[in-house]
């Protein structure tokens, strides 16, 4: 059976953005991204980046673009500079390797050996030897898939920094605030599609309203009744509602209208209210808003 991993997919990116790819697994990030690298031959469409086709220019376009892949293995024996220094030898310009471990902020670990670096240490060392050649183009597939905390907060620093200097990167990240905080603009693909493409917040100001009232009745009383959800839909100023387990989220752009008629609601059903709280609305209230489905950890994976 034939699968088209995408279909009709159609992006424009213009130098110096940071370009977000979002999608679950399966949704076709991972295979745009390797077609765009040259590791995957289109089996139809065009492709054209930094003005030049991979059937025509390869040589050249490996010298001007870095990536970093998913997951990169390197050999454990040899020391973070080595490691360096070996990818610098592969482009024919590129800045000094001093610098490199400066910019990603590993020049204290210059002497240690790769097997003794931690995951966020090594994930800056992919994105070091992707910086190698000085690309004009910087792929970063899932930078900070199963890093801690703060390996992820330095590894978007490290980002940041590429992005102020004009570099054009494509990122794809299965983290709403990751592509938040760091993209220009942002292509939610859904099944081989591009089902929204915009600034991170057009995309959220797309949805009806830039906050989201969440709700939630105590467990014992078994959650909010159907009948009462569907009646949210006639609630002033509210323009959607969807529930998220046993939690009701309600977009808006007035909360300050739509929390006293929900109160008067809840009291006049006498429901007892377990839970209330009044977020900005994220990306990922936009990508559950358009397909009904929602990132998860457990869901992640390559495709």
């Amino acid at each position: 059976m034939r699968v088209d991993a995408l279909n009709g997919l159609d992006l424009l990116i213009p130098s110096g953005e940071c370009f977000g790819l979002l999608g679950l697994n399966g949704a076709g990030k991972t295979t745009t991204i390797e077609i765009l690298e040259g590791l995957l031959e289109p089996s139809a469409g065009e492709v054209e980046v930094l003005g030049m086709q991979w059937a025509k220019h390869a040589a050249e376009l490996r010298q001007r673009m870095g990536i970093s892949l998913q997951e990169t293995r390197f050999s454990d024996k040899l020391r973070v500079i080595e490691t360096l220094q070996l990818f610098r030898s592969f482009y024919r310009q590129g800045g000094a390797v001093e610098e490199l471990l400066r910019e990603v902020g590993l020049t204290e670990k210059a002497r240690a050996r790769v097997e003794n670096l931690s995951g966020g240490q090594r994930q800056r060392l992919a994105v070091a030897c992707a910086l190698a050649g000085d690309p004009e183009l910087l792929f970063l597939d899932e930078p900070t898939t199963g890093l801690d905390p703060q390996s992820r907060l330095q590894l978007w620093e490290t980002i940041r920094c590429l992005r102020s200097r004009g570099r054009t990167i494509l990122l794809t990240t299965h983290y709403m605030d990751e592509a938040e905080k760091l993209c220009d603009r942002v292509a939610i693909i859904d099944r081989g599609k591009v089902i929204a493409l915009g600034s991170p917040r057009d995309l959220i100001y797309s949805i009806g309203g830039d906050h989201v009232v969440e709700f939630e009745l105590p467990a014992a009383e078994g959650g909010a009744p159907v009948e009462f959800v569907v009646s949210l839909e006639t609630l002033p100023k509210c323009s959607s509602f969807r529930k998220d387990g046993s939690a009701v989220l309600l977009t808006t752009t007035d909360p300050h209208v739509v929390i006293p008629e929900l109160l008067r609601r809840l009291q006049e059903k006498k429901l007892a209210l377990a839970r209330l709280i009044i977020r900005h609305a994220s990306l990922e209230d936009v990508f559950v808003k358009l397909t009904g489905k929602q990132f998860r950890e457990d869901e992640m994976g390559s495709n």
